[in-house]
């Protein structure tokens, strides 16, 4: 008991599907870009309120950020030391640690 294949309708429906594939693509690059300018139409069309401030206000709202954000953080010596090694192996380096062992076959 031999099935025949209908090549026609094969080949008709994996075109279909091709065809439907490359127009959702290409719907879908339409409607990114229709996105994006709606998004940057909306950006242009609030601009933001510009605010004069003297160098002295500035200076004191960045002081009180940074006296606010110290107090809100642990106490840290804010100094950074490096110290040289004289040995440059490591395990952390070393690539026969990253490589996996054979499993052993059962017999």
């Amino acid at each position: 008991m031999e099935q025949t294949v209908d090549w026609s309708s094969a080949l008709m429906i994996a075109l279909i599907g091709f065809l439907l594939v490359l127009v959702m693509l290409v719907l879908m690059v339409f409607i990114m870009k229709a996105f994006g300018k709606v998004f940057t139409l909306h950006r242009q069309k609030a601009p933001a309120a510009k605010v004069h401030m003297s160098d002295e206000v500035v200076v004191a709202i960045t002081t009180a950020l940074k006296l606010y954000k110290s107090v809100i953080h642990d106490r840290e010596s804010e100094m950074l030391t490096i110290n040289r090694i004289a040995r440059t192996y490591s395990p952390w380096s070393s690539k026969i640690y990253g490589l996996t062992s054979m499993p052993e076959r059962k017999k």
